[in-house]
């Protein structure tokens, strides 16, 4: 019995050794293998969403994945970055290359307030990676967006918030709303003019502590009719608008100032009328 348990702990002690030689003899190729002088690779933009601008510029880097902050193997910037996909070649030089450490490329295009970056990360060149990798880019909201998506959230909500109805008919123009309530504070009022059957507004504000933080309004010709122009006006904590933008025909643009003045004006006079203060 004690030949055969002395046997059984020889082989154990030889697969053991085996395996280490072997993992050794591993991690002395990867620190063997020849690195490469450059990185390149295609980058693309996930459809369906944003696409960058002919004023985009892409910022492109090789870095260490434990230190992206950190000095990059290389760096390159390209603009404008329009036409996708898009091609790229970065050199670098091999001897700052350390076998052990993982290197990612850093890809980002900056168009204006929207930004594009990579959901996953894209390693390169050492322990086993290939020194060509395709990079898709998807486009992060803006504050703007982030904005009116809580508008959005909260204009879903408003059917279980109190609700109380106004009217009032002033110089020939009929104006109606219906103003929500959470407890006595007003969170959102949606206002429905009529211009003499000139034409037709209605227009969704959303309060926080009584100040206007989103105004949402649609012109068209009547009440039934289609929207000509939607006009979105988002202001941030801070008071600084966030989302200025006008709607029509299918194209957009940003708000005048007198627009957006216009739309405070009117939520702070509705408002007053609804009983805030």
């Amino acid at each position: 019995m004690r030949t055969s348990a002395l046997s059984v702990i020889s082989v154990a002690a030889l697969a053991l050794a085996g395996c280490q030689s072997s993992e050794s003899s591993k991690d002395a190729a990867a620190a063997a293998a020849p690195v490469a002088s450059s990185v390149s690779g295609t980058i693309t933009i996930a459809p369906g969403g944003a696409q960058p601008s002919d004023q985009a510029k892409l910022e492109l880097s090789v870095v260490d994945a434990a230190n992206p902050s950190g000095t990059p193997l290389a760096a390159k910037e390209i603009k404008p970055a329009a036409q996708f996909p898009l091609k790229f070649d970065l050199p670098v030089n091999a001897q700052d290359v350390n076998p052990a450490d993982l290197y990612v490329v850093h890809a980002e295009i900056i168009d204006g307030e929207r930004h594009f970056v990579a959901p996953l990360q894209a390693p390169v060149l050492t322990q086993g990676k290939p020194a060509s990798v395709t990079v898709q880019l998807a486009p992060v909201p803006t504050d703007g967006e982030k904005a009116f998506a809580s508008f959005t959230a909260l204009r879903s909500r408003i059917g279980g918030l109190k609700v109380s109805n106004g009217t009032k008919l002033e110089s020939g123009d009929s104006l109606a709303w219906q103003v929500f309530r959470d407890g006595s504070s007003i969170k959102f009022i949606r206002e429905l003019v009529d211009y003499q059957g000139k034409h037709f507004t209605s227009t969704d504000f959303a309060y926080n502590n009584g100040k206007v933080w989103a105004a949402v309004q649609d012109q068209k010709a009547t009440h039934a009719a289609p929207t000509d122009v939607e006009q979105r006006a988002v202001w941030g904590d801070d008071g600084k608008l966030v989302l200025n933008e006008s709607k029509a025909g299918g194209k957009s643009s940003p708000l005048s100032d007198a627009d957006v003045q216009a739309l405070q004006k009117q939520a702070q006079t509705i408002y007053e009328l609804a009983g805030g203060k």
